[in-house]
């Protein structure tokens, strides 16, 4: 299979991806705990409008409602045997979405946890969790994705399942953890284990996406790339700020202006694919777009730099941005007669420019 995510980066320094289609979705009349993947058929023009407002603000890269498309997943919606039928239909609509605002968008395949525990934790077998995968990705490629995009996940042991379901198909794979637990994925992964699972198991490209902000984003591919071959394909793909309760529903606090910050420091940072997750809109995408093209690459940020314009980071984030920093502020402490400290989980946007 041809790879035309790589034909468009061999030509551009970096390529912007989409927002957050859940987010997209609700505003337009999702209801919490429907199966999104069901309106790829019940309302395809509500998908397809979310889709052109990222393509129209300047994405790239645009990735099809399927991240629930397992049957796992589905399962829970009793359409776990609609997996080829709604995967099929979320390329598609995607695809012509795309066709209808330019022709040089990248479509891919969304692929998310299949929300089961794999061994040997829990009850699912990596063949069993690797043949959902399959049917998923084979089904995304049939309606006509030009890669897969492995997201959220959290454990070695599911994202090796998805990689070997997904290359049953041949086509181009990117994979993204959520580093949303100090600096780790929530089953202990940090960005340095990700980028030898990158070197082992050949996979396009692969990095971050969702977590708890932006800054905390910035900082675990700042990691990843450090610990990256210096050619490696790096993806950073943050939540638009932190999530609120307001008036019944979840808003991000997320402004375009802390995004085209997130943007210019996670380039710095070393991703060449950057996006939005949870939260961001086309507004936010266009001012991310561009922030980027008027942006010379620098130095990978510190954690000073990241938290002076995202807000702060957590002490296991800090501590992988800077590992002998971190050593010896804990000897200084230890010295002091104090006890081990940590920054607070979720790190807290900083407000809006006035």
């Amino acid at each position: 299979m041809s790879n035309a995510l790589a034909d468009l980066l061999a030509r551009r320094p970096w390529l912007l991806a989409d927002g957050g289609m859940g987010s997209g979705l609700f505003e337009r009349g999702l209801e919490s705990g429907y199966a999104p993947e069901l309106w790829n058929v019940e309302h395809p023009d509500r998908i397809a409008d979310v889709h052109r407002s990222f393509a129209l603000a300047g994405a790239d890269i645009l990735l099809t409602n399927s991240f629930g498309g397992t049957r796992h997943r589905l399962k829970l919606h009793q359409a776990d045997g609609r997996v080829a039928e709604l995967n099929e239909a979320a390329a598609q609509v995607a695809r012509a979405a795309a066709a209808s605002v330019r022709a040089d968008i990248i479509i891919a395949g969304s692929m998310g946890p299949t929300g089961e525990i794999l061994e040997p934790l829990g009850p699912l077998s990596i063949d069993e969790a690797a043949a959902a995968f399959a049917e998923q990705a084979q089904a995304l490629v049939r309606g006509g994705v030009d890669a897969l995009w492995i997201e959220t996940l959290s454990s070695v042991e599911e994202l090796e399942a998805a990689i070997q379901g997904a290359k049953t198909t041949g086509a181009p794979i990117v994979t993204t953890f959520s580093f949303d637990t100090n600096g780790r994925t929530m089953m202990g992964i940090t960005p340095a284990q990700l980028a030898e699972l990158h070197r082992r198991t050949h996979i396009y490209a692969c990095g971050s996406n969702c977590g708890t902000g932006a800054a905390e984003l910035v900082a675990s591919v700042a990691s990843l790339c450090a610990a990256s071959d210096a050619d490696a394909i790096l993806v950073a793909k943050a939540n638009c700020g932190i999530p609120r309760y307001v008036d019944g529903a979840i808003r991000f606090d997320g402004t375009p202006e802390l995004m085209a910050d997130y943007a210019r420091l996670a380039l710095d940072a070393g991703a060449r694919i950057i996006g939005g997750c949870c939260g961001t809109t086309g507004a936010h995408l266009r001012a991310m777009r561009a922030a980027l093209e008027t942006h010379v690459r620098g130095a990978r940020p510190t954690a000073a730099t990241i938290e002076s314009l995202l807000g702060p980071i957590t002490a296991g984030a800090r501590a992988q941005l800077d590992p002998e920093g971190a050593r010896l502020a804990a000897i200084a402490l230890a010295e002091a007669g104090g006890g081990p400290t940590a920054r607070a989980a979720s790190p807290r946007a900083r407000r809006a420019r006035q």
